[in-house]
């Protein structure tokens, strides 16, 4: 499967990472997919990186076939590739509903990259953590107030983003404090994060 991804080809654009996950997904391919997560330990970056394309576009369409890889994920979010980073959250975003527990174990991880990690990372880290609370109701006692905590810091233009990720574990018993931090942010946003925030508003006024 190396020798099918863009580097290989010696291509610079994504297409043949994303007709490679496209190919796996449509058959199936637990080895072909294997061959991939083993391509994340070559030292060439630019196989690494493809290597990570492939799987989280996988991840989006069939997470059920990465779930098993969640610890290599995890593995990776201490790596020095920041592509390694990002690519694995958005990967464990993917798959947290699916393996909760598996990266819950890790949560101390989870945790040091949605204070610290770029700006891609964080953005997945929140769903990944929204993931866990949908998932399981133990696990969103914990970490539904991280989550709050975030989005009454996160910055202004990140508000609306994170608010919609973090929207997938809002249920009828905690709407109210996530609606309360959403309109105390609201005083100070500009108009397009407002409407996006209205938007989601009026849709949590439906779960009853």
């Amino acid at each position: 499967m190396i020798e099918k991804l863009a580097f290989s080809l010696g291509r610079n654009d994504e297409l043949p990472n994303i007709e490679l996950a496209q190919q796996l997904c449509k058959e199936n391919n637990a080895e072909g997919i294997k061959e991939i997560v083993d391509g994340l330990k070559i030292k060439d970056k630019r196989i690494a990186n493809d290597c990570i394309k492939v799987l989280y576009e996988i991840g989006e369409k069939n997470p059920a076939l990465i779930a098993e890889y969640a610890d290599v994920f995890i593995n990776l979010l201490n790596s020095s590739n920041n592509r390694l980073v990002w690519g694995s959250m958005t990967a464990l975003a993917s798959i947290a509903e699916l393996v909760p527990e598996a990266i819950h174990e890790r949560i101390a991880l989870l945790l040091q990259a949605l204070e610290n990690g770029s700006v891609i990372t964080v953005d997945n880290c929140v769903s990944v953590l929204a993931g866990l609370c949908k998932a399981n109701e133990k696990y969103k006692e914990e970490l539904f107030p991280v989550l709050l905590e975030h989005l009454k810091t996160c910055r202004p233009k990140e508000t609306a983003q994170h608010a919609e990720r973090i929207a997938v574990c809002v249920d009828k018993d905690n709407r109210d404090s996530f609606i309360e931090v959403i309109d105390k942010r609201m005083e100070y946003l500009p108009k397009s994060q407002i409407n996006r925030l209205q938007k989601l508003k009026k849709a949590l006024g439906n779960l009853g």
